[in-house]
């Protein structure tokens, strides 16, 4: 019996960089699911050829460069939103301070994720954690279908969200001392999704390690602290960890904690990266089953690899909670994946029925 194969995943390349639109091209076209069919200079002419293509020939997937003449990356994100049947967008960042603050203004607008703009250098386009990274948002993306813009910036009432996950039979619906959030490939979407659900001042800390570069977690905590949850501020050496706020581990740095009287303090690690990571779930897991022992509270959203699963392996020894997003809702079921086929996901869900069962079982603050 033969085997029907879908047809192949439409992709536009819009980059002023014919250099840059030639290397993505040859990277995606490794994988013979995807076809590329447009490659453009500026936004007008994305959007010309978006509107001449008939739709079996129309663009799935745009990855758009945001600094570009003509028609920039931001004038055309929402113009290209607007074509029907709507396209998935995921923008080209360049790794600078001004590429992170550009590439969240492109997630608040829509964008469904990003990608660090590559090299010319046969390095940078042989590395195989770039080809796999590109390859499985591209595809993730696409298979999900997402849009993010259709969002409100606001969620609506409780009464409106989704019903909470229920608790396995046998398993405790322990309050705990801390939160730890581990997220890679999707993440901050989902991040946010999750954080919208929760109240202004849980009653317990929460910290978030999500893979990206220097920078590019100054700006996501930046923007996850815009969208009316907990507090959000990327963490700091000495900082004090705090019930009622959300702390980003910085680009580059792993995130730690250490018990000093009566305080708990974050402390940032130049250790080596761990699962080619760096910030990286698994050391920050540790050592907060180090500091509060059984009550950790786990949760692994989307993400590439298996970060995060030794660390889980420990909070659920030590009797935590360990919980992950659901195959459907992830762009990659690589890390909630892992800690689920392990059998340490006391539940799973989506990040918006996550964030609503964070919410009952950590409350407000008195």
């Amino acid at each position: 019996m033969s085997i029907i194969q879908p047809p192949p995943l439409r992709v536009m390349l819009c980059d002023d960089s014919s250099t840059v639109r030639s290397a993505l091209a040859r990277l995606l076209e490794t994988d013979p699911g995807i076809r590329i069919v447009a490659r453009v200079g500026d936004g007008a002419q994305a959007l010309a050829a978006l509107d001449r293509a008939a739709p079996p020939d129309r663009a799935q997937v745009v990855l758009l460069d945001l600094e570009m003449p003509v028609m920039d990356g931001m004038t055309a994100l929402p113009l290209i939103l607007q074509r029907e049947p709507r396209p998935v967008v995921i923008v080209a960042s360049a790794l600078t301070q001004r590429g992170a603050g550009a590439t969240m203004a492109a997630l608040r607008a829509g964008a469904s994720d990003y990608i660090p703009k590559p090299g010319a250098s046969a390095g940078a386009l042989a590395d195989p954690h770039f080809r796999g990274e590109l390859l499985a948002k591209v595809k993730g993306w696409a298979r999900l279908g997402q849009k993010p813009a259709a969002r409100p910036a606001v969620m609506p009432a409780p009464a409106a969200r989704p019903s909470v996950p229920r608790v396995r039979t046998g398993l405790r619906a322990v309050v705990p001392t801390v939160v730890c959030i581990g997220s890679s490939t999707g993440g901050p979407q989902a991040l946010a999704a999750l954080i919208r659900r929760l109240p202004r001042q849980p009653a317990v800390p929460m910290l978030v390690v999500q893979h990206m570069p220097r920078g590019f977690t100054a700006m996501l905590a930046q923007h996850l602290d815009t969208l009316g949850g907990p507090p959000v501020s990327e963490a700091r050496e000495g900082d004090v960890l705090e019930a009622g706020r959300i702390f980003v581990a910085p680009g580059d740095r792993h995130l730690l904690t250490r018990a000093e009287g009566e305080q708990v303090l974050l402390r940032l690690s130049e250790a080596p990266p761990e699962n080619f990571c760096r910030p990286a779930v698994d050391p920050t897991l540790r050592s907060l089953v180090a500091t509060f022992g059984h009550s950790v509270q786990a949760v692994i959203l989307t993400g590439m690899g298996q970060d995060g699963l030794a660390g889980c392996q420990l909070v659920a020894r030590a009797e935590g909670q360990v919980w992950a997003q659901d195959e459907a809702s992830s762009v990659v079921w690589g890390m909630p994946g892992a800690v689920a086929r392990a059998g340490l996901a006391a539940e799973q869900g989506t990040p918006e029925s996550l964030g609503d069962a964070l919410a009952k079982l950590c409350g407000r603050r008195a």
